[in-house]
């Protein structure tokens, strides 16, 4: 698996404002799973961080531990930008601990844990059996089969593990194709495709993303059932992946789709 913390170019860290980005970012995934506006019984938002001495620095500039309202600001306005239905008067909460409590929530690419707290009735995380594997049958990725979780987040694809737009917002490409491990990479974008859990369908859908779609490089499926091939024109348009078909990428990357 990637290195989260090592950025495109270069073997710099990541730096407080792109670490900033990505703990908002895990913090807005679960809140969205949060059953029936059950978002409105959070009572407290505690964050965990456990890292190295000489990481804690930048975890301290990043969540604004000189001033820890700012950063209880930025996450009011994920919940106010996705219409999260946060209570007034919610709290954030922050610990620097040597060892994660039982039950927090985790993301492996991030040094910090999760938990919300609830008031007058439990706040309750969306739970799915569901998994799925994507298998790398052609081309070359940073691990040849990826496991997927339903109701986990965003799954992006693309080349590179860690990209920084033209417009300064980060990329983590979760199954991501280095350059330099195989010459035909160069052609599937950084910002190539990504897969999304649909609660109301009950299934993984597959989105071209702005690099995916013509003109530029191309994201396909060929079916399981008859072996046609459909084009992804849109990114806006997901397509519902089932058991066999193949996601295609420029034409030089094949992933297979099980589900398990």
């Amino acid at each position: 698996m990637f290195d989260f913390f090592k950025k495109n170019k270069g073997d710099a860290p990541l730096d407080a404002k792109g670490l900033r980005d990505e703990i908002l970012q895990f913090i807005k995934e679960e809140l969205q799973q949060l059953d029936g506006g059950e978002g409105k019984y959070l009572k407290a938002l505690e964050l965990f961080v456990r890292v190295r001495a000489e990481e804690l620095f930048n975890y301290e500039t990043a969540l604004y531990s000189a001033a820890p309202e700012k950063f209880q600001e930025e996450v009011q306005r994920i919940a106010d930008n996705f219409a999260l239905d946060l209570p007034e008067g919610w709290k954030l909460v922050v610990h620097y601990v040597t060892e994660f409590p039982e039950g927090v929530i985790q993301r492996a690419q991030l040094k910090v844990g999760l938990v919300l707290k609830s008031s007058g009735s439990p706040v309750m995380v969306s739970e799915t059996s569901l998994t799925a594997s994507l298998k790398v049958i052609t081309g070359r990725a940073e691990q040849e089969i990826y496991m997927i979780e339903a109701g986990k987040g965003r799954i992006n694809i693309g080349r590179e593990s860690s990209v920084q737009g033209s417009d300064g917002s980060f990329r983590l490409n979760t199954i991501a194709f280095p350059a330099e491990a195989q010459e035909s990479n160069k052609y599937i974008s950084r910002q190539h495709a990504h897969l999304e859990w649909d609660e109301q369908q009950a299934c993984f859908k597959l989105y071209a993303d702005e690099g995916g779609v013509p003109p530029g490089n191309k994201t396909k499926i060929r079916t399981a059932k008859d072996e046609t091939t459909h084009k992804l024109n849109s990114t806006q348009v997901g397509y519902i992946l089932k058991t066999g078909d193949q996601i295609i990428l420029a034409d030089v990357a094949v992933l297979e789709f099980t589900t398990v």
